[in-house]
């Protein structure tokens, strides 16, 4: 028993670990790409597209072929994608004030932090939770495309806001709380496991604080 906690206990540092270095790395690419200037240069060019169809297929070669790749392929797609994302990210420097960003992030800790602990204590198994977070998930992301590319309306983006928000809230739960079960899982190389786990929190993290900073953000003049 001891031993299943000691196991447990370093698969969450190296996870919450390797999720800092992520966030770290995409905060900070994400800050030099709008200082320097190279923002403008990536919207003029209309490179948002591409790089967002990129970060699409590292997830996807992520997530399909978690189980087959060494370690060392899966921390260099997790750190890959943290690093195109922060290109991407850069744009919220261009739209919101810079303290509404830093307040706002600093918030977005917190609550996830809150989230984490119920995960964690919770004892109850939600691995029941799975197929109505997925149904929600997909039904969130097609609602979202429908309303940047069709309807366009203000008053629906903030209603999507708020419950994809209130979505990973759920999801940020299940993922701690699954990941106490990931150890006994044999089909996973366990000098591994903690990137997927950080993968997935980094994307719960980066949804949150991307939905509260569009909820609460001030907006630049």
């Amino acid at each position: 028993m001891n031993e299943d906690i000691s196991i447990q206990n370093k698969i969450f540092g190296k996870t919450f670990f390797w999720m800092f270095l992520g966030l770290l790395g995409s905060g900070i690419l994400a800050w030099y790409t709008y200082s320097s200037g190279l923002f403008i240069k990536i919207a003029l060019g209309d490179y948002f597209n591409a790089l967002l169809i990129l970060e699409l297929v590292v997830v996807l070669l992520f997530s399909l072929l978690f189980k087959k790749l060494p370690p060392l392929i899966v921390g260099i797609l997790y750190f890959v994608y943290s690093m195109i994302n922060g290109v991407t990210l850069s744009v919220i420097f261009a739209i919101f004030q810079l303290n509404s960003i830093i307040y706002l992030f600093a918030i977005s800790a917190l609550l996830f932090a809150a989230l984490g602990f119920i995960g964690y204590k919770t004892t109850k198994d939600l691995s029941s939770w799975k197929p109505y977070l997925s149904v929600f998930l997909i039904a969130g992301i097609v609602l979202s495309f429908i309303n940047v590319f069709l309807l366009k309306n203000t008053t629906f983006e903030l209603i999507l806001d708020w419950l994809i928000l209130a979505l990973f809230f759920g999801i940020t739960i299940y993922d701690i709380n699954k990941m106490k079960l990931l150890q006994t899982d044999s089909s996973i190389d366990t000098n591994k496991i903690h990137i997927y786990c950080a993968m997935e929190l980094y994307l719960d993290f980066i949804n949150i604080f991307l939905r509260i900073l569009s909820i609460f953000g001030k907006r630049k003049n």
